[in-house]
């Protein structure tokens, strides 16, 4: 009975914590999360798809912080000005994403308040998730006609955590789909590492090397007896296989990426044909 008691209490400690509550703000009804409680408070939800942020002040205005675009398609920062007015704080590193938002309000709360006890702990990493589409010659098994055929991916993306992280770590699976001229398709799970050489607020361009892969093939072909056999492979290499990318921020929080996935390796063989292994995809972060 107690243990079924303190569970109960746990629950209901969880739940009230991580509750939203609903806000009238410019006619909008909206349900939001109080992330930062302090002298200013930081609310925000993902709204329709889209991460929105708002502050609330000691007397209970909730300002939501924006960044439009003017006639020329250039953001135009409003949550800076919005921010440095009520705080008095330096805008210059400051950006519209919920980690540096908390930084900031967590850094001005303390700083304001002696009694503030932060509630954030720093992140030590940054999440995005990825999904793509495209080509491949399948550079390290053997195609004699180079033959092209489709592939989807998926990956989970591991950031240095700040606003403009130059190393990160990926797992990826990814999906090579056979064809009437190329009977050959496989299921890849990978875990690499990029670095980007280029890395502005706006792109980035990156090498990458996938360390290690898990391969689940199907080949198919017809033998000596003129009869089909379908053979089915499981294998684990450490191929270093290096590739390039770039990542193009077209959101406060997402990504168009391109990636040229499997440029050469150095411990596979290329079977001939110059690596044809390109897709496009989207990223966003978590």
């Amino acid at each position: 009975m107690k243990k079924s008691l303190l569970i109960l209490i746990l629950c209901l400690a969880f739940q009230l914590n991580h509750s939203q509550e609903t806000y009238t703000i410019n006619g909008e009804t909206l349900e939001l999360k109080t992330d930062i409680d302090g002298k200013l408070d930081l609310l925000w939800n993902v709204i329709d798809g889209e991460y929105r942020y708002f502050v609330r002040t000691e007397n209970g205005t909730i300002t939501e912080l924006k960044n439009t675009r003017d006639e020329n398609n250039n953001y135009k920062e409003e949550y800076k000005s919005t921010l440095s007015e009520l705080t008095g704080m330096s805008k210059d590193k400051l950006k519209l994403t919920l980690y540096s938002l908390r930084a900031y309000i967590d850094a001005y709360n303390s700083s304001a308040d002696p009694n503030y006890t932060s509630s954030t702990t720093e992140s030590k990493a940054q999440f995005r998730l990825g999904f793509s589409g495209g080509i491949t010659n399948n550079p390290f098994v053997g195609n004699p006609e180079n033959k092209k055929t489709p592939m989807i991916g998926a990956e989970l993306e591991v950031l240095e955590g700040h606003d403009m992280p130059r190393h990160s770590g990926f797992l990826q699976a990814r999906h090579t789909f056979d064809s009437d001229d190329f009977p050959y398709s496989t299921t890849e799970f990978s875990l690499g590492y990029r670095f980007r050489f280029v890395n502005t607020e706006t792109f980035s361009i990156y090498g990458q090397v996938k360390f290690a892969t898990l391969n689940l093939s199907n080949a198919s072909f017809i033998n000596e007896s003129d009869m089909e056999v379908d053979v089915n492979e499981t294998s684990f290499d450490i191929p270093f296989i290096f590739g390039v990318g770039s990542d193009i921020k077209v959101g406060e929080n997402s990504y168009i990426t391109l990636i040229y996935g499997e440029l050469f390796a150095a411990f596979l063989d290329n079977q001939g044909n110059f690596s044809t292994d390109i897709a496009i995809g989207y990223k966003f972060n978590l």
